[in-house]
């Protein structure tokens, strides 16, 4: 039963226009061989925004996430202080490709959640949505923010 509210989910979430979505700074598109989904987002991509997070926040609308970025890949670690939202973090380089997906973080757990070493773009979402889609290293993620010289795919 849960699979089939996932795969709503999934449907829901989905991109109908495959190619044609421009890049937006508030969406990420995710693709992988389970399909495409979109986020609507906030950015964290100063000091004091990736510092700050999702802390305080009591709830997030499903479809939604925030998208931090850092100037450069580096080794990340994440932690859940002041966050009460159970969330999937997304780790992925510069390029956008996933790395690492880590799956329901504990609220208020301090323990540091290790992302990996060349990362440079870390989407949060609502936990179970990642495993429900089937996000997993190797997806892709697509948003302005990404280097297009770089990109795995690019905005159009």
């Amino acid at each position: 039963m849960m699979r089939l509210v996932l795969a709503g989910l999934a449907a829901t979430l989905f991109s109908a226009s495959t190619g044609a979505a421009a890049c937006r700074e508030d969406v990420v598109q995710l693709r992988g061989d389970w399909g495409q989904a979109q986020f609507r987002v906030e950015l964290a991509d100063d000091p004091a925004e990736r510092q700050q997070g999702l802390m305080f926040r009591k709830s997030m609308p499903r479809g939604s996430g925030m998208l931090f970025v850092y100037e450069d890949e580096r080794v990340v670690g994440f932690w859940m202080r002041n966050t009460y939202i159970a969330l999937d973090m997304i780790f992925a380089d510069g390029a956008g490709v996933v790395q690492h997906v880590h799956h329901n973080a504990v609220p208020l757990d301090e323990t540091v959640i290790p992302g990996g070493d060349a990362i440079q773009h870390v989407l949060e979402i609502n936990a179970g949505l990642a495993e429900g889609l089937g996000i997993v290293p190797g997806s892709q993620l697509r948003h302005p923010a990404i280097d297009q010289a770089r990109a795995a795919w690019v905005c159009d």
